[in-house]
């Protein structure tokens, strides 16, 4: 993965748009790492694949959870907001 300071990315705004579509750019400030840029395709299929996962954790959920383990969902995030210890 290409780095770039800060300063560098605000400079070379055009070049690191170009660096992005062929792999993510970090951008580091202070020595640190800050953020990193990526493709507007990379990102969607960060998205999807999330997405996927997401599914696939519902579906396994449902799979295994029967009608007498589920809990009603407005009560138990009323529960966690309300910091209830029995939730």
């Amino acid at each position: 993965m290409h780095t770039l300071t800060a300063n560098e990315a605000k400079t070379q705004f055009g070049d690191m748009l170009l660096k992005v579509q062929r792999e993510p750019v970090q951008i580091s400030r202070n020595g640190k790492p800050v953020a990193v840029v990526v493709s507007v395709k990379d990102y969607e299929d960060m998205e999807a694949i999330k997405l996927q996962l997401l599914q696939e954790k519902i579906q396994r959920a449902r799979q295994s959870t029967g009608t007498e383990n589920t809990v009603d969902g407005e009560a138990f995030f009323n529960a966690l907001l309300n910091n209830d210890k029995d939730c």
